[in-house]
Protein backbone atom coordinates (compact mmCIF):
# COMPACT_ATOMS: atom_id res chain seq x y z
CA UNK A 1 0.00 0.00 0.00
CA UNK A 2 1.81 3.28 -0.59
CA UNK A 3 0.74 6.39 1.67
CA UNK A 4 0.37 9.82 0.39
CA UNK A 5 1.99 11.39 3.45
CA UNK A 6 1.21 14.84 2.87
CA UNK A 7 -2.15 15.36 2.28
CA UNK A 8 -3.71 13.41 5.45
CA UNK A 9 -6.73 14.27 7.72
CA UNK A 10 -8.34 12.97 10.22
CA UNK A 11 -10.61 10.55 8.69
CA UNK A 12 -7.82 9.05 7.00
CA UNK A 13 -6.10 8.37 10.43
CA UNK A 14 -8.71 6.43 11.53
CA UNK A 15 -9.16 3.96 9.02
CA UNK A 16 -5.12 3.95 9.54
CA UNK A 17 -5.28 2.87 12.92
CA UNK A 18 -7.44 -0.33 11.98
CA UNK A 19 -4.66 -1.03 9.16
CA UNK A 20 -2.55 -4.01 10.63
CA UNK A 21 -0.57 -3.57 7.58
CA UNK A 22 0.87 -0.79 8.79
CA UNK A 23 3.69 -0.20 11.44
CA UNK A 24 2.66 1.88 14.33
CA UNK A 25 4.96 4.96 12.76
CA UNK A 26 2.88 4.45 9.19
CA UNK A 27 -0.36 4.93 11.36
CA UNK A 28 0.60 7.71 12.63
CA UNK A 29 1.63 9.81 8.97
CA UNK A 30 5.34 9.25 9.46
CA UNK A 31 7.40 7.09 7.18
CA UNK A 32 9.54 4.35 9.69
CA UNK A 33 12.67 6.22 8.85
CA UNK A 34 11.47 9.58 10.09
CA UNK A 35 10.74 8.49 13.68
CA UNK A 36 12.34 4.77 14.11
CA UNK A 37 15.63 4.79 16.41
CA UNK A 38 14.27 8.47 17.84
CA UNK A 39 11.39 8.12 20.01
CA UNK A 40 13.89 8.10 22.95
CA UNK A 41 15.41 11.71 21.30
CA UNK A 42 12.21 13.07 20.86
CA UNK A 43 10.56 12.27 24.51
CA UNK A 44 13.77 13.64 26.05
CA UNK A 45 13.20 16.88 24.37
CA UNK A 46 9.50 17.27 25.15
CA UNK A 47 10.29 16.43 28.56
CA UNK A 48 12.96 19.39 28.84
CA UNK A 49 10.21 21.59 27.80
CA UNK A 50 6.91 20.27 29.27
CA UNK A 51 8.51 20.28 32.99
CA UNK A 52 5.74 20.09 34.45
CA UNK A 53 5.68 15.87 33.25
CA UNK A 54 7.95 15.57 35.72
CA UNK A 55 6.18 16.04 38.96
CA UNK A 56 3.71 13.81 40.76
CA UNK A 57 0.39 13.02 40.41
CA UNK A 58 -0.95 15.86 37.71
CA UNK A 59 -3.32 16.26 35.34
CA UNK A 60 -1.98 15.75 31.26
CA UNK A 61 -3.55 16.35 28.51
CA UNK A 62 -1.89 14.86 24.81
CA UNK A 63 -4.59 16.11 22.04
CA UNK A 64 -3.65 13.73 19.12
CA UNK A 65 -1.65 11.04 20.44
CA UNK A 66 -1.80 8.52 18.25
CA UNK A 67 -0.66 4.87 18.55
CA UNK A 68 2.88 5.02 18.26
CA UNK A 69 6.21 4.77 20.37
CA UNK A 70 5.63 8.20 21.50
CA UNK A 71 2.39 7.79 22.95
CA UNK A 72 3.56 4.58 24.79
CA UNK A 73 6.77 6.44 26.34
CA UNK A 74 4.17 9.25 27.65
CA UNK A 75 1.74 6.28 28.98
CA UNK A 76 4.67 4.71 30.99
CA UNK A 77 5.80 8.06 32.33
CA UNK A 78 2.22 8.82 33.50
CA UNK A 79 1.95 5.62 35.37
CA UNK A 80 5.57 6.15 36.93
CA UNK A 81 4.34 9.88 38.27
CA UNK A 82 0.95 8.64 38.76
CA UNK A 83 -0.48 11.16 36.60
CA UNK A 84 -3.90 11.28 35.31
CA UNK A 85 -3.61 11.09 31.15
CA UNK A 86 -6.64 12.03 28.81
CA UNK A 87 -6.00 10.96 25.75
CA UNK A 88 -7.93 13.09 23.09
CA UNK A 89 -8.01 11.21 19.38
CA UNK A 90 -10.52 9.36 17.17
CA UNK A 91 -11.81 6.21 18.61
CA UNK A 92 -10.33 3.82 16.28
CA UNK A 93 -6.59 4.92 16.73
CA UNK A 94 -7.62 5.20 20.95
CA UNK A 95 -8.47 1.63 20.53
CA UNK A 96 -4.54 1.23 19.68
CA UNK A 97 -3.79 2.14 23.08
CA UNK A 98 -3.73 -0.29 26.36
CA UNK A 99 -6.42 0.94 28.59
CA UNK A 100 -5.58 2.39 32.39
CA UNK A 101 -7.73 3.21 35.60
CA UNK A 102 -6.36 6.47 36.22
CA UNK A 103 -6.25 7.61 32.47
CA UNK A 104 -9.45 8.73 30.22
CA UNK A 105 -9.85 8.31 26.52
CA UNK A 106 -11.92 10.76 24.83
CA UNK A 107 -13.18 10.09 21.46
CA UNK A 108 -13.33 12.91 19.43
CA UNK A 109 -11.48 15.77 16.86
CA UNK A 110 -10.10 18.21 19.25
CA UNK A 111 -11.13 21.50 19.69
CA UNK A 112 -14.59 20.29 18.36
CA UNK A 113 -15.23 17.79 21.42
CA UNK A 114 -14.69 20.44 23.90
CA UNK A 115 -18.10 19.41 25.77
CA UNK A 116 -16.41 16.29 27.06
CA UNK A 117 -13.62 17.95 28.80
CA UNK A 118 -15.57 20.71 30.59
CA UNK A 119 -14.62 19.21 33.94
CA UNK A 120 -11.05 20.06 33.24
CA UNK A 121 -11.28 23.72 32.43
CA UNK A 122 -8.53 24.99 34.34
CA UNK A 123 -7.02 21.99 35.71
CA UNK A 124 -4.63 20.56 32.98
CA UNK A 125 -1.27 21.12 34.20
CA UNK A 126 0.40 20.31 30.85
CA UNK A 127 -1.22 19.99 27.35
CA UNK A 128 1.19 17.82 24.54
CA UNK A 129 -0.18 18.70 21.07
CA UNK A 130 2.87 16.86 18.97
CA UNK A 131 3.01 17.09 15.03
CA UNK A 132 -0.58 17.45 14.84
CA UNK A 133 -0.84 21.40 14.89
CA UNK A 134 -0.96 21.50 10.81
CA UNK A 135 -3.57 19.12 10.39
CA UNK A 136 -5.91 21.23 12.98
CA UNK A 137 -4.57 24.20 10.80
CA UNK A 138 -6.17 22.74 7.83
CA UNK A 139 -9.71 20.83 9.35
CA UNK A 140 -10.23 23.39 12.00
CA UNK A 141 -10.45 26.96 13.44
CA UNK A 142 -6.82 27.53 14.45
CA UNK A 143 -8.16 29.85 17.09
CA UNK A 144 -10.67 27.95 18.20
CA UNK A 145 -7.81 25.55 19.22
CA UNK A 146 -6.15 27.86 20.91
CA UNK A 147 -8.46 29.28 23.13
CA UNK A 148 -10.25 26.21 23.84
CA UNK A 149 -6.73 24.99 24.96
CA UNK A 150 -5.95 28.00 27.13
CA UNK A 151 -9.29 27.44 29.05
CA UNK A 152 -8.46 24.05 30.01
CA UNK A 153 -4.92 24.97 31.26
CA UNK A 154 -4.41 25.41 35.10
CA UNK A 155 -2.55 28.08 37.07
CA UNK A 156 1.03 27.61 36.45
CA UNK A 157 0.30 24.83 33.56
CA UNK A 158 2.46 24.33 30.42
CA UNK A 159 1.60 23.62 27.11
CA UNK A 160 4.23 22.00 24.42
CA UNK A 161 2.62 22.31 20.71
CA UNK A 162 5.28 20.41 18.92
CA UNK A 163 7.07 19.57 15.69
CA UNK A 164 5.57 22.41 13.78
CA UNK A 165 6.34 21.79 10.14
CA UNK A 166 7.12 25.42 9.61
CA UNK A 167 7.61 26.21 5.46
CA UNK A 168 9.31 29.14 5.77
CA UNK A 169 12.09 27.66 8.29
CA UNK A 170 12.29 24.61 5.45
CA UNK A 171 12.55 27.39 2.70
CA UNK A 172 15.44 29.60 4.92
CA UNK A 173 17.21 25.68 5.03
CA UNK A 174 16.78 24.37 1.91
CA UNK A 175 18.65 28.06 0.66
CA UNK A 176 21.36 27.57 2.84
CA UNK A 177 24.68 25.64 1.51
CA UNK A 178 23.76 22.44 4.15
CA UNK A 179 20.32 22.51 3.40
CA UNK A 180 21.23 22.43 -0.15
CA UNK A 181 23.88 19.42 0.62
CA UNK A 182 21.01 17.68 2.66
CA UNK A 183 18.60 18.04 -0.37
CA UNK A 184 21.23 16.46 -2.72
CA UNK A 185 22.13 13.80 -0.91
CA UNK A 186 18.19 12.66 0.26
CA UNK A 187 17.68 12.75 -3.92
CA UNK A 188 21.00 11.12 -4.96
CA UNK A 189 21.00 14.05 -7.53
CA UNK A 190 23.01 17.22 -8.01
CA UNK A 191 19.60 19.45 -8.10
CA UNK A 192 19.41 22.78 -6.26
CA UNK A 193 16.13 22.91 -4.29
CA UNK A 194 13.82 25.72 -5.62
CA UNK A 195 13.11 28.12 -3.29
CA UNK A 196 10.42 31.40 -3.12
CA UNK A 197 9.86 33.35 -0.17
CA UNK A 198 7.36 35.40 -1.88
CA UNK A 199 5.03 32.87 -2.07
CA UNK A 200 2.40 31.98 -0.15
CA UNK A 201 1.45 28.26 -0.15
CA UNK A 202 -2.16 27.91 0.58
CA UNK A 203 -2.36 24.84 3.83
CA UNK A 204 0.91 25.17 4.74
CA UNK A 205 1.76 26.65 8.48
CA UNK A 206 4.49 29.77 7.88
CA UNK A 207 5.85 32.31 10.08
CA UNK A 208 3.35 34.24 9.81
CA UNK A 209 0.60 31.67 11.61
CA UNK A 210 3.19 30.85 14.11
CA UNK A 211 3.68 34.28 15.41
CA UNK A 212 -0.27 34.66 15.19
CA UNK A 213 -0.74 31.67 17.63
CA UNK A 214 1.81 33.71 19.98
CA UNK A 215 0.05 36.88 19.76
CA UNK A 216 -3.36 35.12 20.81
CA UNK A 217 -1.62 33.61 23.21
CA UNK A 218 -0.43 36.39 25.00
CA UNK A 219 -3.35 38.05 24.09
CA UNK A 220 -4.86 35.58 26.96
CA UNK A 221 -2.44 36.53 29.60
CA UNK A 222 -0.53 33.67 28.82
CA UNK A 223 3.90 33.44 28.06
CA UNK A 224 4.04 32.05 24.85
CA UNK A 225 7.96 31.21 22.85
CA UNK A 226 8.99 30.20 19.95
CA UNK A 227 11.48 27.36 20.64
CA UNK A 228 14.21 25.35 18.34
CA UNK A 229 13.90 21.40 18.34
CA UNK A 230 16.90 19.71 19.38
CA UNK A 231 18.95 19.41 16.79
CA UNK A 232 19.15 15.78 17.20
CA UNK A 233 15.90 15.47 16.12
CA UNK A 234 15.05 13.86 12.59
CA UNK A 235 13.43 16.92 11.12
CA UNK A 236 15.07 20.03 13.82
CA UNK A 237 16.01 21.29 10.25
CA UNK A 238 12.89 22.35 8.97
CA UNK A 239 10.18 21.95 12.36
CA UNK A 240 9.85 23.65 15.76
CA UNK A 241 7.93 24.26 18.49
CA UNK A 242 5.90 26.75 20.84
CA UNK A 243 6.08 26.42 24.36
CA UNK A 244 2.71 28.19 26.49
CA UNK A 245 3.35 28.86 30.07
CA UNK A 246 0.29 29.81 32.35
CA UNK A 247 1.00 32.44 35.31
Amino acid sequence: MTIDFSNLGFDDFRRMALDNTLSQNEKIGFPDSYRQGFEERIFEDINKKLTNLDLRKKTILDIGPGCGPLAHLLLEKGKNREHHLILVDSEEMLSQLPDNNNNKKVAGHFPECKENLQTYVNGVDAILCYSVLHYIFNESSLFKFIDTSMELLSPGGQMLIGDIPNISKRKRFFSSQPGIRFHQNFTATEEIPSVSFTTIEPGKIDDSVILSIIMRVRAQGCDAYWVPQSPQLPMANRREDILILKP
